[in-house]
C-alpha cells in the first residue's frame, strides 16, 4: 500500500456537508459523482495531498444508508492507494483478511476498488484503490 488515498465520510446530505468542509478546509468540491453499484453520491475535496470523500446514500438499502442509521454521520472508511489491486487482494486474502468482494469493481474518481471487512481490521472499513488505466 502506497499511501492513504482518501478518507470517506458518511453524510446525510453531500450539499450540506460540502458547505461545511469547503469552509473547514478552505477549498472547494472538485468533483461529484454517483456510484450506482454502491448506492452513493460522492463529493471530493482536496487540500494539499489529502482528499476527503463525502458519501450520501442514494437509496435506503445502500451500505452508507445502513451505516448512518446504525452509527450516524462520520468517518466511514479509510482508502489506500495500491499499484496492483489484484495482487494486494491476493496478499490480504492469504494473510487471512476478509474481503467484501472477490473482484475489484469500478469506484468513484476513476478507481478500481475493493473493501476489506471491518472485522478483519479492528472495526475499520478499509478500501483499496487503484487508478484505472
Amino acid at each position: 500500500m502506497n499511501r492513504i488515498e482518501h478518507i470517506g465520510i458518511a453524510v446525510n446530505s453531500v450539499k450540506s456537508a460540502a458547505n461545511i468542509y469547503e469552509k473547514l478546509l478552505n477549498t472547494t468540491v472538485y468533483k461529484t459523482e454517483e456510484v450506482g453499484s454502491e448506492g452513493v453520491l460522492t463529493a471530493f475535496l482536496q487540500t494539499g495531498v489529502n482528499k476527503i470523500e463525502l458519501l450520501e446514500a442514494t437509496h435506503p438499502d445502500s451500505p452508507v444508508a445502513k451505516y448512518i442509521a446504525q452509527k450516524g454521520e462520520g468517518i466511514h472508511h479509510i482508502a489506500f492507494d495500491v499499484d496492483d489491486i489484484i495482487a494486494e487482494m491476493a496478499r490480504l486474502k492469504d494473510d487471512g483478511f476478509i474481503l467484501l468482494n472477490d473482484e475489484p469493481k469500478p469506484g468513484a474518481d476513476n478507481k478500481l476498488v475493493c473493501f476489506v471487512h471491518p472485522k478483519s481490521a479492528n472495526g475499520v472499513l478499509i478500501e483499496l484503490c487503484q487508478e484505472r488505466r
